[in-house]
Formats: C-alpha cells, structure tokens, sequence
C-alpha cells in the first residue's frame, strides 16, 4: 500500500505480520510517509530494482529469507539509506548482529508507536547529515575546523576524503603527487589526525 500523503520520506516497511504491516503503514502515513510494504524478502528486493526508498523498516523474522539475510543483500547492492530492523525476541546476539551488518537501530515489538517514528526519522537525519559530510568534508570540520586549513588545503582535503589517491588528486588539482602529499601532512598535523584513516575520523567525528 502506498499513499503520497505530504511527504516525510519514501518507506519500505517489510514484516509477514499483515497486521502489524498495516499498523505500521497507518502509523507513517499519518506522520506524511508515502509508505510502500511487504510480506518477504524477494518481493521487497525486486521492487528495489525499480525504486529505492530513504528507508526500510525490516522485520528480522520473514519467511525464506531472513530479515539479516535481506539487510546483506542491501548492503551488496549499496542500499545507501538507513534500515531499521524489527523484531519480536530481539536478543543482544542478534542486536549485534544487525547492526554490524549495516543495520542503524533495532526495534523490539511490541513497540512504541511514536517512538518508532521518531528512530527512523532520527535515521534518516543522520543519513542525510553523513552523505552530507562524504559531499562536503570540508563543511563537516565546522567553522572552528575548517578556518585551519588553507583554500588549497581545502580543495586536497576534498579530493582525499572522496578517496583519491595522491596521484589522482594531483591531476584532479593541477599539481603534482609530491605536492598533494605535503599538504595532506599539513592537513593532518593542523587537524590532530595520525593517518588517513584517522583523518576521515577526525572529519566524521566533528559533528557526532
């Protein structure tokens, strides 16, 4: 069922339960989701195909495929929104389960009604605030951070995060590997950072 009530965001709400999918679609579309659901796995990953959703709510008991099962199959097809996973006998294994396969938050039934709502709302702002900070690393440091480093600094730091490497960030920039290497030990001494790895640490961090 689907509706284009005012629109909060495009949900896929995933549960073999119909009452519990029907509960869930009202609950969001009251609160403006144009909501879309399903009772398995293999219907929700073919509709993928035609359209994908700011999030899925995603039951972690379904029949064949399992909810952990779907969530890995998203990952594999780089599924960039949040997924929410639900579950009636949610256990510390299985949270842990979830969310190191991608998962944001699990939810136990029976649930909340608006605290349910506000999980995935809280997800998708925080999605949208990383993919914000992958585009814009530089805005990411805030204004404290970013007044540190140099335009030039700047425009490396930009070509670094997106993961270029020094090479492809020289031609990028006009300038050569040797260069951008210079500036990225500046970048990292200016911003605490002991490595690259750190680096994009530091950056992600800021606004935690």
């Amino acid at each position: 069922m689907s509706t284009d009530a005012g629109h909060a965001g495009d949900l896929f709400i995933v549960d073999d339960d119909a009452a519990i999918r029907d509960a869930l679609a009202i609950l969001f579309e009251q609160s403006g989701f144009r909501v879309t659901t399903f009772a398995d796995g293999p219907a929700t990953l073919i509709a993928l195909q035609h359209r994908a959703p700011d999030a899925i709510l995603l039951d972690v008991h379904l029949p064949g495929p399992s909810g952990l099962d779907v969530l890995r199959q998203l990952n594999a097809r780089k599924f960039t929104g949040p997924v929410v996973m639900i579950s009636g006998h949610a256990d510390i294994p299985m949270a842990v389960e979830a969310i190191k396969a991608g998962a944001v938050d699990l939810v136990e039934k029976p649930f909340d009604a608006d605290k349910v709502i506000v999980q995935v709302i809280q997800a998708l702002a925080v999605n949208a605030r990383r993919r914000a900070e992958r585009a814009d690393p530089v805005a990411a440091l805030g204004p404290d951070g970013a007044s540190l480093l140099t335009p030039r600094e700047r425009d490396v730091l930009q070509e670094l995060v997106r993961g270029a490497s020094n090479k492809e960030a020289g031609r990028s920039l006009g300038i050569s590997p040797r260069t951008i290497e210079v500036h990225r030990a500046r970048i990292m001494e200016k911003l605490g950072a002991k490595n690259a790895a750190d680096l994009v640490r530091v950056i992600y961090d800021e606004r935690r």
